[in-house]
């Protein structure tokens, strides 16, 4: 775990001993891993971004790195190339466009050679909207439009989140005729109908890291993003405090509901998901992430996105079961007319949910893999 000490790190700490592994908690300052208060199976190690040696040595071992030290345009190459030397596994949180384009464009051919898998972003901004998108379209195998609407009822941000916010001036990117091109200036306004307890709401277009990785592997000719305006004025606000905890878990108040429409012709498919606090879930998404590739559940090699690489669907019904409320739905045009238009909704359930339906006493088990 590079950035072991961070508000995220913490969590995936917690997150990586509850289901049993071994992490060693990596930072580049001694003091501040001795400040963050491991519990003593915890081995600690420093190591420097300006010095490859000893990420070297603090990678020793290992059988993976999950990097969460942003910002991530100041230490995702460098870690990514020391996990090719240690020929180890990578995965990173990074919500930033340019950091996780980068770990595709420069380390893929390296990460393919050593046999070793290579996930950047998969956090809550950028892999939870992948896979999402990729649970959505399903067997359509591309679609003509995805729109990606993030409702958060607040958001207290991290230190890192403000650092990151400050350094991260490049031009944001959408897909529009199939290609990456600059975001419009200024970023266009609409209005987003979530469900409850979000209902109507103001936003802004903002595309985080979801973008390079959708465009890795969907067939998409057009990808917007959209975030309510209530947490943008929160992190505009140089006043609001940081996450405050409060519960056992260390989990802030703070909840989530991401939509992801996906269009093809004249129908749609939908995936929401909500749950509890951005930074906390992170930690499950990514140690899930992980868990799948050291067991090998995993298709191929190199620089891949969460979609490309995982059962996107059953890797979101795993993390249902503790973490998220989800639902996976398609909608079917009734009537051509606009003026009457009406959608029939269907609920896509999985293999599990359909059989418990009509076999509700029956005892056995799926492999949804």
């Amino acid at each position: 775990m590079f950035g072991a000490a961070g508000h995220t790190g913490r969590f995936i700490v917690a997150e990586l001993l509850r289901r049993g592994f071994s992490p060693v908690a990596i930072g580049r300052d001694a003091r501040k891993l001795a400040a963050a208060g491991f519990p003593s199976g915890v081995a600690t190690r420093t190591g420097s971004v300006d010095d490859a040696a000893s990420l070297d040595r603090a990678l020793m071992g290992a059988n993976a790195v999950i990097n969460c030290a942003g910002p991530f345009m100041d230490t995702a190459d460098a870690v990514a190339a020391a996990a090719v030397r240690a020929r180890i596994h990578y995965l990173d949180v990074s919500a930033e466009q340019a950091s996780a384009q980068s770990v595709f464009d420069r380390f893929g051919d390296g990460a393919r050679e050593a046999g070793v898998v290579f996930i950047p972003a998969i956090g809550f901004y950028g892999g939870f909207a992948d896979l999402l998108a990729t649970a959505a379209i399903g067997d359509w195998g591309g679609a003509d439009e995805i729109r990606v609407g993030i409702a958060l009822d607040s958001w207290h941000p991290t230190e890192g989140t403000r650092i990151t916010g400050r350094r991260n001036t490049a031009q944001r990117m959408v897909i529009e005729g199939g290609k990456l091109v600059p975001m419009e200036q200024p970023a266009p306004q609409s209005m987003w109908e979530f469900a409850e307890p979000f209902g109507r709401q103001d936003v802004s277009e903002v595309p985080f890291s979801e973008v390079p990785v959708i465009a890795r592997h969907l067939n998409v000719t057009r990808l917007r993003t959209y975030l309510n305006d209530a947490p943008l004025r929160d992190l505009r606000d140089s006043s609001t405090p940081p996450p405050v905890a409060v519960d056992e878990r260390g989990r802030s108040a703070q909840t989530f509901l991401v939509d992801v429409i996906v269009r093809k012709g004249g129908e749609e498919r939908r995936a929401s998901a909500q749950g509890r606090d951005i930074y906390a879930f992170t930690a499950p998404l990514v140690v899930e992430a992980v868990e799948r590739v050291l067991d090998g559940r995993v298709r191929g090699s190199g620089a891949v996105a969460p979609g490309e690489i995982f059962h996107a669907e059953n890797f979101l019904r795993t993390l249902a079961r503790e973490h998220l409320t989800l639902e996976i739905r398609e909608e079917e045009v009734v009537s051509e007319n606009p003026l009457i238009a009406k959608r029939r909704r269907y609920e896509r359930r999985s293999v599990a949910e359909r059989v418990r339906s009509v076999l509700p006493a029956l005892s056995f088990t799926v492999d949804e893999g």
